[in-house]
């Protein structure tokens, strides 16, 4: 089940060549139910599209207070014990992680079950907002960016922040020097996508009305992630 979360995990893993499928084949057969049957969230899995050696995957919390609970469960279960060995041996570094939160109310994911029928490319667009504010960000993108992204054929699933608590489980690190608005999104296939991207590409002055106290975040080129779901991947 993938259901509103107010703490989210965007995990990108660079892996060693040739050792993506391998990961994606033990990470859904080994590691998906057994968090979830602990509280977990598992929003989704993906290939990176733009890098044969990147996994991303999105895992959900139901509260801040129960997110260090249910990883110390994970990382003591039994299913982490007998894999994790395996699954290390896949990957260059794990610790590009940012610690998210909705950012404004109603903007994170919606609740969906897992359906293996239908399967899109999903996005995220991360904005380093540096001292930009962030709640004038989300404000900004809500009342003017989305109804353009939208209007060019983007369907926008989530919008979220970087979460300002620290970390409160430190045995998984996270970038918490990185402040960053992200907005997902979702197309119907590859197809859709590119074709959404070469409109965005042609469009000017959106930037034109900005406030000036959102301009360092707007001058930065944002990190575009196209992201294609795995087999048991909630988000597709």
């Amino acid at each position: 089940m993938m259901s509103t979360c107010p703490v989210v995990e965007l995990r990108q893993y660079t892996l060693y060549g040739g050792r993506r499928d391998t990961l994606i084949e033990l990470f859904d057969r080994e590691f998906v139910i057994p968090q979830e049957r602990l509280g977990l969230r598992l929003l989704g899995q993906f290939r990176d599209l733009d890098d044969s050696d990147r996994f991303v995957w999105l895992r959900g919390f139901a509260s801040w207070e129960e997110r260090p609970q249910a990883l110390g469960a994970f990382y003591t279960s039994e299913a982490w014990k007998a894999h994790r060995e395996a699954a290390n041996a896949t990957m260059v570094d794990s610790d590009n992680v940012l610690l998210l939160c909705p950012a404004r109310t109603n903007s994170g994911f919606a609740g969906a079950e897992r359906d293996q029928r239908a399967t899109g490319i999903v996005t995220a667009s991360i904005f380093y907002l540096g001292k930009t504010p962030a709640e004038a960000f989300a404000a900004y993108f809500a009342e003017t960016m989305r109804p353009r992204l939208e209007s060019l054929g983007a369907s926008v699933l989530a919008e979220l922040v970087t979460e300002t608590r620290p970390n409160n489980f430190p045995a998984l690190p996270v970038r918490d020097q990185d402040a960053a608005f992200v907005w997902f999104g979702r197309f119907n296939g590859e197809e859709a996508q590119q074709a959404f991207s070469e409109r965005l590409q042609r469009e000017s002055g959106w930037r034109d009305a900005a406030p000036p106290e959102l301009l360092p975040a707007l001058m930065r080129k944002p990190e575009f992630l196209r992201l294609a779901p795995t087999p048991l991947s909630a988000l597709r």
